[in-house]
C-alpha cells in the first residue's frame, strides 16, 4: 500500500495544478484507498496525506494508539500574532454495497463531469481540498499571522475514538481559536440567490435499546407477555409520539434569516407558533421540508430489531435499538425518562445502547473573526447571497472541540449534490463543486489568517 500511495503522490506532482485540480486528484486516491469503516484502515490514508506533506515540505506528524487507524496531523507556522486556525475533516467513510452502485463505490470513477465513489461527499472532499489548501499556501509562501493546523482524524463514523484521543493525549497540537469541519453545505433558489448554510450546532445522538422479556412458548398459544407484542407497542408509541418543539439561538436566528428568502416566506407565520411549542406547525414544515422540521425537536427512529429463532416459538426476549437525536437544551436522562414514560409498559426496560457518545454543546459565535471571514468571502463570490447558520440533526466530531470552548463551523463551500446522495448509493461530487468549494476554502483561509 505504501508504493502504491507513493506511485500516486509522484504522478500527481507531475502536472502543474490548481488548488481544484489537486483537490481532484487527491480525491480520487483517498477513495481508492478504501477506508470503510469498520474496519477503517484509515492509516492508509494518513501515510497517503504523509507522503503528499513530506514532498511539499510541510510538517507533519501521524497520531493515535492504534496503527491501523492512525490520524494525520500537519501544520504551517505563522508569526503568531494571532491563535492558530484548525482546519479538519475525518477519513474514514461509511460502507458501502457494491451491488447497489452504478460503479463499483471505491474505483472513483467520473462520468460527465462528476466523480463517483465513497466518501465524496462525507468527507473525503473536504480532506482532500484542505490537503490543497495547506499545500497552495505553503508554495505560494503566504505570510500568516496564525498557524494553520491541518486535522485528518479517523473513525469518525462509529465511534470518534481517535478525535477522543487526541483531545485527551494531544490536544496542545490542535488548540486553535476555531476550526473548519463538516456539515455545511449551499444551494441555489429559484429567486436567484444561493444560501450558504454555516454548522453552527448539532443534535446529540442518544441511541437507545428497548428490551421486552416475556415467557418462551409455542407459537399456537398465544401469550399476552409474548415480548414481540411488547416491544412492537412499544416501539409505536415513542415514534409516533410528538416531542417538545423548541427554538434555540441557532434555529431561531436560522428561520429568521430563511424568512427573507422568497421561497421561504411563508415560514414568517410559523416563527411565534414554534416560540409557543406547537407541534402542529412543525408536522406542516415536515410535510415540506423535513430536515428543517427534524431540529426544531428531538427525534426517535427505530432503526433495528432482534427476536427469536424460529417462526413457531414465541421468544424470552426481543430487543429494538433506536437513533434518537436530541436537542442540545435537552439531558439524556430526560430523554430516558420521557421514552418510559411513553411505553408506560414494565415489561419493557428503556436501556443505552452504547457506542458513539457525544456531548451537548453551545451554539458557536456568529460574531467571531471566522465566522464574519465567511460571510464576506461567500457575499463577495456571491452579492445575492446569504449566509446562514444551522443546527445539523447529525452529530459530527467537532462537538468534542466545542465541549473544550473551541468555535467549529461546517464549512458551507460545496454544493449539496442533486438528490442527497451522503450516506446513499452513488454518493458523488461534480468537478466544478469541488474546484469551487476548494477554492472558497482558500480564500476564507487566507483571508482570517493574514
Amino acid at each position: 500500500m505504501r508504493t502504491i500511495a507513493a506511485l500516486l503522490v509522484s504522478c500527481s506532482a507531475a502536472f502543474p495544478q490548481t488548488p481544484g485540480d489537486r483537490a481532484l486528484d487527491y480525491l480520487v486516491n483517498l477513495i481508492r484507498l478504501e477506508t470503510a469503516n469498520p474496519p477503517g484502515n484509515e492509516t492508509r490514508a494518513a501515510r497517503y496525506l504523509k507522503k503528499i506533506a513530506d514532498a511539499e515540505g510541510i510538517p507533519n506528524e501521524l497520531l493515535g494508539d492504534d496503527p491501523n487507524r492512525l490520524s494525520f496531523l500537519a501544520r504551517l507556522k505563522g508569526t503568531g500574532e494571532l491563535r492558530p486556525l484548525l482546519i479538519m475533516a475525518h477519513t474514514d467513510v461509511v460502507p458501502a454495497d457494491p451491488t447497489q452502485w452504478t460503479s463499483p463505490p471505491f474505483a472513483a470513477n467520473i462520468r460527465d463531469g462528476v466523480l463517483y465513489g465513497r466518501g465524496a461527499e462525507d468527507t473525503l472532499q473536504l480532506v482532500a481540498a484542505e490537503m490543497a489548501v495547506m499545500v497552495e499556501l505553503k508554495r505560494r509562501g503566504v505570510k500568516l499571522k496564525r498557524d494553520i493546523i491541518f486535522l485528518g482524524e479517523s473513525d469518525e463514523e462509529a465511534g470518534s475514538t481517535a478525535i477522543q484521543w487526541i483531545v485527551k493525549n494531544a490536544w496542545h497540537k490542535i488548540d486553535a481559536e476555531f476550526a473548519l469541519n463538516e456539515a455545511g453545505y449551499n444551494v441555489p433558489v429559484k429567486s436567484g440567490s444561493r444560501l450558504f448554510f454555516v454548522q453552527t450546532s448539532e443534535k446529540v445522538p442518544t441511541r437507545i435499546k428497548l428490551i421486552a422479556r416475556g415467557t418462551a412458548g409455542h407459537g399456537s398459544l398465544p401469550r399476552a407477555d409474548n415480548p414481540v407484542v411488547h416491544l412492537a407497542r412499544a416501539i409505536d408509541k415513542i415514534a409516533s409520539a410528538e416531542m417538545p418543539v423548541k427554538f434555540d439561538t441557532t434555529t431561531r436566528r436560522m428561520f429568521e434569516e430563511l424568512v427573507k428568502v422568497p421561497e421561504y416566506a411563508q415560514l414568517a407565520m410559523a416563527i411565534p407558533m414554534i416560540e409557543k411549542g406547537s407541534t402542529m406547525v412543525v408536522r406542516e414544515i415536515g410535510k415540506r421540508n423535513m430536515g428543517l422540521a427534524s431540529i426544531l425537536s428531538t427525534t426517535v427512529s427505530p432503526t433495528m430489531l432482534a427476536a427469536g429463532t424460529k417462526i413457531n416459538v414465541i421468544p424470552n426476549i426481543a430487543e429494538a435499538q433506536i437513533d434518537i437525536r436530541r436537542l442540545p437544551s435537552e439531558t439524556q436522562e430526560e430523554i430516558h425518562d420521557r421514552m418510559r414514560k411513553l411505553i408506560n409498559d414494565p415489561a419493557v426496560e428503556v436501556a443505552p445502547a452504547g457506542g458513539q457518545q457525544m456531548p451537548a454543546t453551545e451554539p458557536s459565535s456568529l460574531t467571531s473573526a471566522l465566522y464574519k471571514t465567511m460571510e464576506s468571502v461567500l457575499l463577495a463570490a456571491h452579492p445575492n447571497g446569504r449566509v446562514i447558520p444551522y443546527m445539523t440533526s447529525g452529530g459530527t466530531d467537532g462537538a468534542f472541540l466545542r465541549d473544550r470552548g473551541m468555535a467549529v463551523y461546517g464549512v458551507p463551500f460545496f454544493e449539496q449534490e442533486a438528490g442527497g446522495h451522503l450516506h446513499g448509493n452513488d454518493e458523488r461530487i461534480s468537478i466544478s463543486n469541488l474546484a469551487r468549494g476548494t477554492e472558497l476554502l482558500l480564500k476564507v483561509v487566507t483571508e482570517v489568517s493574514r
